[in-house]
């Protein structure tokens, strides 16, 4: 509102501006006033045009609606007259229906009758043929018969339909009963020449293909019967029919294949009368063999049973070939391929010209084999009719391969020289590679014969055969007398020539592992896959890997037994009157000269695996001996001990040096730190022989921390320690409160005397235990005894073991402050 009144004010304010300006109000006024006139006018106007609209719209919707009824009045007079016409075309074309109705079944029965008619003239000329023995004629009027037949299925119930097919099922029993009869003179001496009885029964069998599908197989199996019952009487309980004479058998089948071909040759293709015979024939030499398996005493010889089973073979794969199924061979000559190895391409050779055979034959032919042939010869399978009867007695024949493979297995170790073959860098036994290649050949004659339960048998005698081998290779091993102690390992005396051996072992045994595997394979690939899953070598690969592990053993053992010498030289040195330190003993260079002359040989025929394990093994074993060997010796001084310690160093750095002799460019860090930490050992029970009367037990403590009473009862033998004067030092050693000492951390110069931990040897906790260990040893003994070199310890002065260790503890009171002066002074003091 208020914005309105705005406005209207600034309108009259811009039409008068001025006071000047209000003269013009009155005609503006009047202007104004007929503006308004003018609009009611319009509107008076506007409404009167409304009201005449309105009348017009209700005018106009009344005549639409008077246009709707007439429209719709006529629609339906158009419906009542389109019915009447309706009607009326009806009524015209009535009788034009019944017309037509009329005339098609005129047509029909005319067409039937006519058919009919043709029916009754060709069951009459049918059966003039058939009493004539017209077949050629008969054949085509058949199927004229039939056809006709067939158009009066629906009029099965009509007497004279009923009589015509009964009329025209016996022509048949008599078409087929003259083709049978005739066909009994099939197999006669002269038929062939016969032309005209030949064409006859030619005609024949188009006779028999017009009639029922039955029929045609009856007749082929009468044929094939007959041809057989001569077969069954030649070869049944006669002096012809013995298992070592069945290649007579087959020779005879083939002569009648060969001999009836012209006669056969009245059959159709499609008939495959050659193939049937030979089928029945499979069928009854199958039987006849089995029964004289079952029942032969005794029981036939290997050679005679082998060679009815080769000849058998044979003749299966003969009859494949000629009637088909060389898909199958195609896959078995696969599997040849994949199972063995081929020499100059022989196998290749030979399918390239099976292959380019049978397509010279088939362009020969000049036609391939129809659908039904296809069929045929799949729905029947020769491979294997016969064979499969021999299976059950192939017992002796596996028998017979397992005897031959151990007689060769102990014929190759007897012959075995037991060095690494010639011109070959693999350093296996000559053995290990002939015990596969006599095994392949075993596989390959058996493959060539059954890939049944047989082949498995035969798989179970590989296996035996295998764990044989691997059971030589461990006798074959030097042994030596077990430990005196019960459980623990003896000595084995083992020559250089006994340490090449034993690595040629170990490698034919890697060798015979993975061979071992690739043969399962390939025997999985060769047998019937009901049997492939049951092929495992697991177990004869863990008989290798016991022999690699039992020839390595052996091997260290040899060792240590050639080191224990040295060993033994160490404990009978004079070790409690030595007057001076020198250079290292002598045991030291004969351990020296054992490892320089073993270890490069061995490496150079191990593997860097066994090589690895070799050395591992080595360590875990010498380092525990030479510390205990410290306890064998009588008695050692002052002297013999820094000259022991001096000794210790160098055999330390002798097996840190084992990997370099072996030729390996670094040294494994888990073997690094395991000799370090075990040799360190030794060093420690030294330097705690070391150590001055009063303070032994405190150092045996921060040394060993793992020493047992008994051991410190020897360290006191060692250093002459009378029975009577060692009762206070066992009595501090028991007495001792291992909790209450303070943990000290001296940082150590000379890093090889720590031991850190490995996983190969020792848990991860082992290093920090150490540390401690030689923070407490820094205690005792100072940190200028921990860190002097072998030098130094030649050079110490030889003034008495107190002056050294109350020097190293002035040093260390100096460099770790006070709390260690005042431990030094309590050890003083005790």
């Amino acid at each position: 509102m208020a914005r309105t009144r705005a406005s209207t004010l600034e309108f009259i304010n811009e039409i008068f501006p001025t006071e000047a300006s209000l003269v013009a109000v009155d005609p503006l006024l009047g202007k104004l006033r007929n503006k308004i006139r003018h609009v009611d006018a319009e509107i008076i106007a506007a409404i009167r045009l409304q009201s005449t609209s309105g009348s017009k719209a209700k005018e106009d919707l009344a005549a639409a609606m008077r246009a709707i009824q007439e429209l719709t009045q006529k629609i339906s007079e158009m419906k009542e007259k389109a019915e009447q016409s309706e009607v009326m075309v009806q009524e015209i074309c009535r009788d034009i229906k019944k017309l037509d109705f009329a005339k098609k079944n005129i047509t029909t029965t005319i067409t039937a009758l006519h058919r009919l008619a043709m029916l009754v003239s060709a069951v009459e000329q049918l059966q003039g043929m058939a009493v004539k023995r017209q077949y050629k004629e008969a054949a085509g009027q058949l199927e004229a018969v039939n056809q006709l037949c067939s158009h009066f299925e629906a009029y099965s119930d009509i007497p004279k339909i009923t009589e015509l097919r009964e009329k025209f099922k016996g022509i048949k029993d008599m078409l087929k009963s003259h083709v049978f009869s005739d066909f009994a003179s099939l197999g006669t001496a002269g038929l062939s020449e016969d032309g005209q009885q030949m064409q006859q029964l030619a005609d024949a069998c188009l006779v028999i293909d017009a009639l029922d599908p039955s029929a045609k197989e009856e007749l082929i199996r009468n044929v094939c019967s007959k041809e057989l019952t001569a077969y069954q009487q030649i070869f049944q309980g006669t002096e012809v029919a013995k298992l070592e004479k069945a290649e007579r058998r087959y020779a005879w089948i083939k002569r009648q294949l060969r001999s009836n071909e012209e006669v056969w040759s009245i059959f159709p293709p499609s008939w495959r009368v050659p193939h049937t015979l030979c089928m029945q024939f499979c069928k009854v030499t199958r039987a006849q063999l089995m029964e004289i398996l079952d029942t032969a005493q005794p029981k036939p010889e290997v050679g005679t049973l082998l060679q009815a089973l080769q000849r058998t073979l044979e003749f299966e794969e003969e009859l494949a070939d000629r009637f088909g199924g060389n898909e199958g061979k195609k896959h078995e000559e696969d599997s040849d391929d994949e199972g063995f190895d081929t020499k100059d391409g022989e196998l290749t050779a030979s399918a390239i010209r099976r292959k380019y055979k049978n397509q010279l034959k088939q362009e020969t032919d000049g036609q391939k084999q129809d659908a039904a042939n296809e069929r045929a010869a799949a729905a029947f399978n020769f491979r294997g009719t016969i064979s499969s009867c021999f299976e059950p007695h192939m017992s002796i024949y596996v028998e017979l391969e397992e005897k031959t493979l151990m007689e060769s297995l102990d014929k190759l170790i007897q012959e075995e020289t037991w060095e690494s073959e010639e011109g070959t860098q693999s350093h296996i036994l000559a053995s290990g590679t002939q015990v596969f290649l006599i095994i392949k050949r075993s596989l390959k004659r058996c493959s060539a014969l059954t890939r049944n339960q047989t082949l498995f048998n035969l798989y179970k005698v590989f296996q035996r055969v295998l764990r044989a081998y691997a059971g030589k290779l461990v006798a074959r091993l030097p042994r030596g007398q077990p430990g005196l102690v019960s459980g623990t390992e003896g000595q084995v005396k083992v020559s250089d020539k006994d340490e090449r051996v034993i690595c040629y072992i170990v490698n034919t045994a890697e060798y015979c592992h993975e061979t071992a595997a690739n043969m399962g394979e390939n025997i999985a690939k060769l047998i019937d896959s009901h049997f492939s899953e049951s092929i495992d070598m697991s177990e004869e690969q863990d008989e290798f890997s016991g022999v690699i592990t039992k020839a390595l053993s052996t091997l260290v053992l040899g060792l240590e037994t050639r080191l224990e010498n040295e060993l033994a030289n160490m404990a009978r040195l004079p070790w409690a009157t030595l007057e001076s330190v020198g250079d290292q003993s002598d045991y030291v260079n004969g351990i020296s000269a054992i490892l320089s002359s073993s270890v490069p040989v061995i490496a150079g025929l191990l593997s860097s695996l066994y090589f690895q394990y070799f050395m591992d093994k080595l360590a875990a074993s010498f380092a525990p001996r030479f510390y205990n060997n410290i306890f064998k010796c009588k008695r050692i001084s002052e002297t013999g001990a820094q000259q022991m310690l001096l000794d210790t160093h160098a055999v330390k750095t002798l097996l840190l040096e084992v990997p370099s002799l072996g030729g390996q460019a670094s040294t494994p860090t888990g073997y690094t730190k395991y000799v370090a930490r075990e040799m360190s050992k030794a060093e420690h029970l030294l330097k705690v022989i070391l150590s001055p009367m009063e303070a032994i037990a405190d150092t045996y403590r921060a040394l060993l921390p793992e020493g047992s009473g008994a051991d410190f009862l020897r360290i006191l033998d060692l250093k002459g320690v009378k029975r009577t004067d060692s009762q206070p030092l066992i009595d501090r050693f028991t007495n001792r409160n291992l909790e209450g000492l303070p943990t000290l951390h001296i940082q150590q110069s000379n890093q090889g005397n720590t031991a850190p931990s490995t996983p190969t040897f020792g848990n991860s906790g082992q290093q920090n235990k150490d540390s401690a260990m030689m923070s407490r040893v820094g205690v005792a003994l100072g940190r200028g005894a921990i860190s002097q070199s072998a030098a130094s310890v030649v050079a110490a002065s030889s003034t008495g073991l107190k002056r050294l260790f109350e020097q190293a503890k002035e040093g260390a009171v100096k460099k770790e402050g006070s709390h260690i002066q005042e431990w030094f002074s309590s050890i003083g003091r005790r």
